[in-house]
Order: C-alpha cells, then structure tokens, then sequence
C-alpha cells in the first residue's frame, strides 16, 4: 500500500515526492558526511586569527599631535 502511494506520488506530482526524499537523506547526511571526508583525508584548515597580535614592547601612547 505504502508502495503503491510513493509510485503513484512519483508519478503525478514528482516535484512533491522529490523533496519529501531530499528532506528525508538530509538528516542521515549530516551524520555521514563527516566520517567520510575523515576516511578520505580531509584536514580542516587552520582558524583564522580573530585578535590582531600586539607587540611584545613597551607601548608608548602618543603625545601631543603625533598621528
């Protein structure tokens, strides 16, 4: 019966019936992604910096009209 719908879904209204599947692989691919990109060698790429580095010195505040 179940079989039935999905062919008869399928064929009448198959934009329907595709997004219904690509709802239902979407969770199953946030699982399995992952392990496949590690099997295959993916490494992540380094962060990048959010903080500019500030120099290891004494810092001397400007004076007078020094811009």
């Amino acid at each position: 019966m179940v079989l039935q719908y999905l062919k008869r879904s399928a064929s009448q209204n198959p934009y329907i019936f595709v997004s219904f599947v690509i709802a239902a692989v979407g969770p199953a691919l946030v699982v399995a992604v992952p392990s496949i990109r590690k099997s295959q060698g993916y490494v992540s790429p380094a962060r990048i910096p959010e903080t500019y580095p500030l120099p290891q010195r004494a810092r001397n505040p400007p004076a007078g009209y020094e811009d």
